[in-house]
């Protein structure tokens, strides 16, 4: 069922470059920033009404808001009105089931695509992540924005993602007056943001492989939501209808360690990877093999398109990063983690290969014994 409340309802401009501009998950994250920002973007006589869609309505003001499950077909008459839809109503999660996150994940998207094509609303911007580029020893520093998808589509949040770029490709043949841009940011820093990546720089020290040196992109939540106004006022589209968005180049992992005030806890690839796979299979880590490639080896996306176009980011990755420190409960030091939190986030970080080996050996002595 939906529902629809106005807070002090702004007029329709006069101005028919003015367009309507929907956000799905207006109320917390990205769509609550993005809110803020198209609500001082008002002014520009670009951002006419603006609605915000969520399963409940958020604290903001000045916008109208319509609740509703963005997964139900029902939703498509809801968007009638509307110019622009953002979907930034993602589920990232790391303990969600892997199975349900990703029906939610390309349910929303297909339904709001199809209901988007329905109702001849004009564009539609998803978010994904840089990470469908995948992460490799053999990529280049930066990878070219047009570089293509990686082959991946396992249980991992990075399969989610490229089973939506699949949708928007589609979506884009389907109906050719749908304009549809995909936004790729680089791994997200910010306030109650839990990833993979947050993780890492929470254990006791950060993973390596071996003959590898990391080098490090992030994008702050605000430049995203920022990064998404911009692509709206401007009508930035990409070459290919993806945009890549983070901060310009990359951090070397000393710096990282350095800022961390971490050491590095080096292992050899076969034996980092291979144990998180197991773990992962066994439920003890919250990610595949594939997301912590992401962790050792680079992806760093060349952001030429918003660039060119004149956005640039706020933060440089090492502010973002110490957004991230300073989220994750980071003082001057990085704090201890209790064995229980190692085991749980052990396809993130160093702990996870301690965690690792030490199953093993647990393993291998219960096996002894049974034998005897």
């Amino acid at each position: 069922m939906s529902t629809e409340t106005s807070q002090v309802r702004p007029q329709h401009s006069a101005d028919k470059s003015a367009s309507v501009v929907a956000v799905t998950g207006a109320a917390s994250g990205v769509g609550h920033i993005l809110l803020q920002r198209l609500l001082a973007a008002q002014d520009s006589g670009l951002i006419g009404t603006i609605v915000a869609i969520d399963d409940h309505c958020g604290p903001t003001e000045g916008v109208t808001w319509r609740v509703a499950d963005i997964r139900d077909p029902a939703l498509a008459p809801r968007l009638s009105d509307v110019d622009v839809l953002v979907h930034a109503a993602d589920d990232r999660s790391l303990d969600a089931p892997a199975r349900e996150r990703r029906t939610r994940n390309v349910r929303a998207a297909q339904t709001l695509l199809t209901a988007a094509a329905a109702e001849r609303v004009s564009r539609v911007i998803l978010i994904t992540s840089t990470m469908v580029y995948g992460a490799t020893p053999e990529n280049p520093v930066p990878l070219p924005e047009d570089a293509p998808m990686a082959p991946d589509t396992d249980a991992g949040v990075i399969g989610d993602f490229i089973e939506i770029e699949d949708l928007a490709s589609f979506a884009r043949r389907a109906h050719p007056a749908l304009s549809v841009t995909v936004l790729r940011p680089a791994p997200l820093v910010g306030p109650e943001i839990d990833t993979l990546l947050a993780r890492h720089f929470s254990a006791p020290r950060l993973l390596t492989v071996k003959g590898w040196e990391q080098a490090w992109q992030f994008c702050h939540i605000d430049d995203l939501a920022s990064a998404v106004e911009f692509v709206i006022v401007h009508d930035v589209h990409g070459k290919t209808g993806t945009v890549a968005v983070g901060c310009e180049g990359a951090l070397r992992q000393s710096d990282a360690e350095e800022i961390a005030e971490l050491r590095r806890f080096e292992l050899p690839a076969n034996l980092a990877l291979g144990a998180t796979q197991r773990l992962h299979r066994v439920g003890l880590a919250p990610a595949p093999a594939s997301e912590l490639k992401f962790l050792v080896y680079p992806c760093v996306v060349d952001c030429v398109t918003l660039r060119d176009a004149g956005w640039q980011p706020e933060y440089d990755n090492a502010e973002a990063l110490g957004a991230l420190l300073e989220a994750r409960g980071k003082q001057s030091r990085g704090r201890n983690v209790g064995r229980k939190e190692v085991t749980i986030t052990a396809a993130s970080a160093a702990g996870a290969a301690a965690a690792a080996i030490g199953t093993a050996a647990a393993v291998r002595r219960l096996r002894k014994r049974r034998r005897s």
